[in-house]
């Protein structure tokens, strides 16, 4: 599990004499790690919600969800701020660029629980669907996507940011096959909501796996300085 601590800031010069703006940087990465940190466990909880069927869990999402959004909002009024006020430039300026993008990819993330966990509370009480453990799969190799691209930030890995390209595949093979499975189901026996509920889920798995993807190309550009 990916933690806030663990942070390794290597492209931070402590001796490029503005120590003031090195250290503002940092204290941002370090907000962006803990935001991850928040928006990784929602996740968590999102998947006991629906696959454990575990109602308590599904209930935290909110509260959780407003600090992602606290995180949010406070970290982009500093970036803005630190570009406006202290006119940094180079790697500086790419870091915080790059960390503006990414929180909105954090944020969509924590949306995308959030809304799993609706859907948790929804589904409840109807009978669990046969596709389940295949869209539990789906939502672990999602969340896999999300840790490696945290730590690619903590540790300002390009490799590993680049990674998590590959490891969308997985996941897009596998929404394209369960989209098949729900949507051209025979014969479905008494109501239809829980299959177009299942059929948000996938689509939501999906879109979480690209913000974790985008996360991870933002850390390559934050090292490298090229996009893609």
């Amino acid at each position: 599990m990916f933690e806030a601590a663990s942070v390794k800031a290597l492209i931070f010069d402590a001796n490029s004499g503005r120590p003031q703006l090195t250290r503002e940087i940092r204290r941002l990465e370090r907000d962006v790690l803990r935001m991850g940190a928040l928006v990784e466990r929602s996740f968590r909880l999102s998947h006991q919600a629906l696959f454990s069927r575990d109602l308590e869990a599904a209930e935290e999402l909110p509260h959780i969800d407003k600090q992602i959004d606290r995180f949010y909002k406070q970290i982009e009024s500093d970036c803005t701020a630190i570009m406006t006020l202290q006119a940094p430039v180079a790697q500086d300026l790419r870091c915080l660029s790059a960390f503006m993008q990414l929180v909105r990819d954090l944020e969509r993330i924590g949306d995308y629980a959030k809304d799993i966990a609706e859907i948790a509370i929804k589904i409840f009480p109807y009978p669990p669907h046969p596709s389940l453990p295949e869209i539990a799969l789906m939502s672990h190799h999602a969340q896999a996507m999300l840790a490696t691209s945290l730590v690619a930030l903590a540790d300002l890995d390009e490799v590993s940011g680049r990674s998590v390209k590959q490891m969308d595949d997985t996941v897009d093979d596998a929404y394209e096959y369960l989209y098949q499975t729900l949507a051209y189901q025979k014969d479905v026996p008494g109501i239809v909501e829980p299959i177009l509920l299942l059929v948000l889920v996938i689509r939501y798995l999906e879109r979480m796996a690209d913000h974790a993807t985008n996360i991870g190309q933002r850390v390559a550009y934050i090292v490298t300085g090229q996009r893609g």
